[in-house]
Formats: structure tokens, C-alpha cells, sequence
């Protein structure tokens, strides 16, 4: 907690600092130099991974608990600790050699801490995934870095961005290509985002909230850092568009897919694909607009892009560590196992729905802000000159509004199967409300929340420090209007405002307005309290609504993506075909990404892998062979 102060504090200073800062230190190692580097766009990111880190520190104070006597809370904490600085340290690295260091440690940690329990067979499958899928990440940055350093003779990224001599524009075109795959893989982008339902919900609660809310965003920081900053923030606009396609499908996906999930974390984790995609199409937006030369359009889709990604940050982290301090009350994370958890967990109730109307973008939360500004930025798309992107634009924003309709589905579902009606097994009937110590680091992540959905016209001003120096033009002054009050990104041509401090005060009024209207009007009531009418039946647990039922009609809308599989087994009575003794309903969804990409990958690697073994003998004199043929090669070779 201690350092994630004193992370917030650089920060704010980095952002606020007229120049960016530099540190170095040489190594003994040739191309290896421990350089930093504090600039606006680092900074940016310092301060979302240490405001989550300071929330998420104080919740697993008490979260923690639930390992004792069983893990070693000391290699815990150390590695939790390791994994917020590998995670400050790769915002901050200036030295491609010294960024893959601390980004594999990065990976590494966050590997050790998804096994934690590792005694699961689930939880080790879990963690092997990720640590394959991330080092695939890793191969292709590596090759990203290379092509710089072919180039620039050096891995520091100051010669990155001036190099002695332009890059040749195949080469620029593989940098685009291989930096996506690798920081895409990272961040999760479909069809790239399947370690995150294993990783995410095997993880301990409060890793879960840092790995979702904060290490996928470290992507997103390399991608802006490689296109803005490395390539200069000159590139086709076709190179926008495949960001903001890959964000719209990912968005849409993603949040198809949570839609289905019963397991709680694995909800949230498909919520982070969908997350994501959202902050793509504001980058993608600004790098088309960057390439038609419209600077303060391109500076407002990245603008709302960077919005999103600390809004995320934020509502992300609560809504894990809720689903964190329900798995410490009932020991599940099966959602149809909940309910009735209102009245046993109030606080927990609260801080989740306070995350939950945020991450639906219900106004005038966080996330409303940043999905409106991406709205905006997407219908500006008429001062394109371009009649397709014109169209496809705003297609995208259809689909974005098509999305935070399934969000808010999806929410609906989650909190009511969770807290509302009646408990529907003993996890829930004897679960207790967490302690403080876990509700102080969910009230401290709603908080931010609340401020940065009610405060605006601060976060944009930061936002266009950012920006700017990507852009060259500064959008504060145009869109933060009304006194500071209100945002206009219509940048001058009117296109439209809104004020979420007004929208709060006004909801504020009309509320207990209402209500005392109606306690007016209805005079003197008398309260009567009964049981829910059942048709003359007593309710009972078994009777409510799923989260299975909830989300049926939408799988079967959806029935060619989800391609689902249904089995009903029916057993009649003896005396009546008419009436069933028992029936057994079964349905999943296919995973299609899985079963048609990776499992073919994976098996072609086996077979090569078997054919390949033959070399193995086992002997000696065999490898001996192998050494002095190698050596004969080589020599042919360089002569």
C-alpha cells in the first residue's frame, strides 16, 4: 500500500511535468541498459496500476486469511508485491532489452500466482495455458523489438523513435502485425483471449482483480507506445480499422460469451475481452482520424480510449474483489448457488452494484463517460473523406450500442441470481458479510468510480497531456464546457453535451422528490407484510429464476454463434406415460475457438513433435554425432 502511494504520487507528477524524465543505469551485458523513462503516457499508466494496487493491497488484508495454514502467505505477499513492480517497472522501462526482462517477470509472477493452488488439477491446467499462451506473446514482441534493433542499431526506444534512417514500409507493416499479436495476446483479443476464462478465475480474488483490471492494460500501453510513439503516429488508416475491428468483434464476443457464464470470475474474465475491445475501437477511431490528418478528432478516439482503460481498471478490480468476498462467504463461485445475499452481505451488495452500474456504462457512471466519448468520436466519422469509412464507423458504434445493451443483460443477471430472492443452497443461507479490512478496498475502488464518473473535467485535462504529445494538438479546452461542467466533443461543430454532475444532482432531486410526492399524496399508509403470492403454493428456492433461465433467450438468438448442445432425459411412471418420475436437462456451448483453432494447432504439434523424437535415442555417441556433424556445417559454412 506503501508504494502504491508513492506510486500515485509519480504519477500525478509525470503527468503534470512540463518534460519527460529520464533515468540510466549501463550494464556489463552487451545492448542490456537499465534506462527509464517518466512521460505522460508511462505516467498515465503508473497511476492506474497504482490506484488499483492500493485498493487491491487493503482488500487482501483480510482476503488473504483464507490461505492460511494451507500456503505460505509469506511467498504470497512476496510475489503479489514482485507483480506490482514488474508491472510499474514494464510501463516505465525506455530499453527494449530491459522491457522483455521485466515483461517475463512480469509473466512469470503472475504464472506462480495463478497456481497458487496448485493441488487443483483445474488450477494447474489453468496456469500451463497462460504460460504458453503469454510466451507466444512474448516470441512475437521479440520479433517486433528485433526489427527495430535491425534497424536503429540499438534497443533503446529513444532510437526507436528517431532512427538513423527511415524504416522501409514492409518493415513498419511487420512491427504493426507482430505487436499486435504479441501485446494482443497479452491483453486479450479474441481470437487470442482464451487463457483468460482459465487464468482469471483460478487466480486468488485479489490477483484476478490486478491481472483483469490492470496487467491486460499493459498491452494496451504497448500498442499505443509502438504505433503513436515508436512509428511517429504515421501509418494507413487500414491499419486503424483492423484495430477497431478486432475491438468491435472482441467487445461483442466478449460479452456474448460472459452472457453464458455461470462461474462468477469466469463472467468477469470474458467481461475483460469485452472491455477491451471497447478501448481498440476508441485507439482504432483515433488512428483512422490520425491518418486522414484530422489531429482533434484522432486525439478524442484515443482520448476516450485511455478513459476507458482506467475506468475499466477500476470497476473491474471491484467487481472482482466482490466476487472475491463472495467466494470467501459461501466458498463458490457458482452464481446459481447464491442468492438472498443482499440481506447477509449489504456491503458487498453495494460496492457491487456500484461496479455494476459502471461497467453496464449506466449514466453517470465511469464507464457511461468513456462509452460516450467513444459514441462521439465514431459519429464524427462524417468528416471522413472516405464514403466506406463513413459508413463502417458508424456500424461500429450500432455495434457498441448493441453491446452495452448485452452488458447491462448480463449484469442483471449477475447481481440478481446473486443477491436478490431467496438463498438457494447452505453456502449462501450461513454466509456472513467479510470483514472490514476486504470492505474498505471495495469501497475505496467504488470511490474511484464515483470520481471519475463525476469528475470529467479533471480526468480529461490529464487525458490531453497524453494525447497531445501523440496528436500535437491539446482537445481539453474544446470539449471540457459549461464552466467546466459539462463535455462537448463535438470540438467546436455542436454535435452534443452532457454533464454527468448535473445528471447526478438532478437524480439527487427527483428521487426523494418522488418519494415524497407519493408519501404526500398516499397520506397515511398501512403497512401490511405477507409472504409472496405463489398461486397458493409456498416458494421455495427451486421455484426462482436461474441464471441458466436468464440467459436462454438470448442463447437462443444467438444459437449459430453459440452453436449450443442440448440433452433432455425423461423418465416416465410406471402407471402413466403421462407423468415424468424425472427428468435431467443438459446444455453447454461450444467452444469454437478452442475446438476449431487451437486443438487442430495443437494436435499437428504432437504428431511433428513425434516424428521429431526419433532423433532421441539415447545415446551418447549418437549426440556426439549430432555435436561433430553441427560443427562440420557450420565450418562449411563460414569458410
Amino acid at each position: 500500500m506503501a508504494a502504491s502511494v508513492a506510486g500515485i504520487a509519480l504519477g500525478l507528477a509525470g503527468l503534470l511535468a512540463p518534460t519527460a524524465a529520464t533515468f540510466s543505469i549501463s550494464s556489463n551485458l552487451p545492448l542490456l541498459a537499465f534506462q527509464i523513462r517518466v512521460d505522460p503516457l508511462s505516467s498515465f499508466f503508473v497511476l492506474i496500476i497504482s490506484l488499483s494496487g492500493l485498493a487491491v493491497s487493503q482488500f487482501a488484508v483480510g482476503y488473504v486469511r483464507e490461505f492460511e495454514n494451507r500456503y505460505s502467505i509469506g511467498a504470497l505477499g512476496g510475489l503479489y508485491n514482485a507483480f506490482l513492480l514488474s508491472m510499474i517497472l514494464v510501463v516505465l522501462a525506455d530499453n527494449g532489452f530491459f522491457f522483455l526482462i521485466v515483461w517475463e517477470i512480469m509473466s512469470l509472477v503472475s504464472y506462480f500466482l495463478v497456481v497458487t493452488e496448485h493441488e487443483k488439477a483445474e488450477t494447474r491446467y489453468a496456469g500451463f495455458f497462460y504460460l504458453i499462451m503469454t510466451h507466444v506473446g512474448t516470441a512475437f514482441i521479440i520479433v517486433a523489438w528485433l526489427v527495430f534493433y535491425q534497424q536503429a542499431g540499438s534497443f533503446s526506444f529513444e532510437i526507436f523513435r528517431h532512427p538513423p534512417a527511415p524504416l522501409p514500409e514492409g518493415f513498419r507493416t511487420l512491427i504493426f502485425a507482430t505487436a499486435l499479436i504479441g501485446f494482443g495476446t497479452k491483453a486479450g483479443i479474441i481470437p487470442l483471449h482464451v487463457w483468460l476464462p482459465y487464468a482469471h478465475p483460478a487466480a486468488p480474488s485479489h490477483v484476478s482483480a490486478l491481472m483483469s483490471g490492470v496487467m491486460i492494460k499493459t498491452a494496451i500501453y504497448g500498442l499505443v507506445r509502438v504505433y503513436f510513439d515508436f512509428l511517429g503516429g504515421t501509418f494507413p488508416w487500414g491499419w486503424g480499422f483492423i484495430i477497431l475491428s478486432f475491438g468491435a468483434v472482441s467487445a461483442l464476443l466478449g460479452v456474448m460469451y460472459a452472457l453464458m457464464e455461470h462461474d462468477l470470475k469466469s463472467l468477469l474474465a470474458y467481461h475483460s475481452v469485452e472491455n477491451i475491445g471497447i478501448i481498440l475501437m476508441g485507439i482504432g477511431a483515433g488512428m483512422i482520424f490520425q491518418s486522414y490528418g484530422l489531429p482533434h478528432l484522432a486525439a478524442l478516439g484515443l482520448l476516450a480510449g485511455l478513459y476507458h482503460t482506467i475506468n475499466h481498471a477500476m470497476f473491474k478490480g471491484l467487481l472482482f474483489l466482490g466476487a472475491g468476498s463472495l467466494l470467501s462467504a459461501t466458498h463458490t463461485r457458482n452464481m446459481e448457488e447464491y442468492g438472498g445475499l443482499i440481506r447477509k452481505m449489504p456491503w458487498t451488495a453495494a460496492f457491487f452494484l456500484i461496479g455494476a452500474v459502471s461497467i453496464s456504462a449506466l449514466p453517470p457512471s465511469n464507464g457511461f463517460v468513456s462509452e460516450w466519448l467513444t459514441f462521439q468520436s465514431l459519429f464524427l466519422s462524417f468528416q471522413i473523406p472516405d464514403v466506406l469509412l463513413k459508413i463502417m464507423l458508424p456500424i461500429g458504434a450500432a455495434m457498441l450500442a448493441l453491446i452495452g445493451v448485452l452488458a447491462m443483460a448480463c449484469f442483471a443477471k449477475a447481481f440478481g441470481i446473486s443477491f436478490l430472492a431467496m438463498p438457494r443452497s447452505a453456502h449462501a443461507r450461513e454466509a456472513e458479510e467479510v470483514p472490514w479490512t476486504m470492505r474498505i478496498g471495495m469501497g475505496a475502488m467504488a470511490l474511484f468510480c464515483v470520481v471519475l464518473g463525476l469528475a470529467p473535467m479533471v480526468v480529461v485535462p490529464l487525458l490531453d497531456r497524453v494525447t497531445a504529445g501523440f496528436t500535437g494538438t491539446t482537445v481539453a479546452g474544446k470539449i471540457v464546457t459549461g464552466e467546466g461542467f459539462a463535455l462537448a466533443p463535438g470540438l467546436g461543430i455542436g454535435f452534443a453535451s452532457i454533464s454527468t454532475p448535473a445528471l447526478a444532482m438532478l437524480l439527487a432531486v427527483l428521487i426523494p422528490a418522488a418519494l415524497l410526492t407519493a408519501a404526500v399524496i398516499g397520506g397515511r399508509l398501512r403497512k401490511r407484510f405477507y409472504k409472496t403470492w405463489g398461486c397458493g403454493i409456498n416458494l421455495k428456492p427451486r421455484m426462482e429464476y436461474t441464471a441458466t433461465g436468464f440467459s436462454q433467450p438470448i442463447k437462443q438468438v444467438f444459437d449459430m454463434i453459440y452453436r449450443p448442445t442440448v440433452k433432455l432425459e425423461t423418465e416416465m411412471l410406471e402407471e402413466s406415460r403421462y407423468f415424468a418420475r424425472r427428468m435431467r436437462f443438459e446444455t453447454h456451448i461450444e467452444p469454437v475457438f478452442q475446438k476449431y483453432l487451437y486443438d487442430p494447432v495443437v494436435q499437428v504439434l504432437q504428431k511433428l513433435a513425434d516424428r521429431v523424437r526419433v532423433i532421441q535415442s539415447g545415446s551418447l555417441h549418437v549426440y556426439l554425432a549430432y555435436i561433430f556433424v553441427t560443427l562440420l556445417v557450420l565450418l562449411l559454412w563460414v569458410r
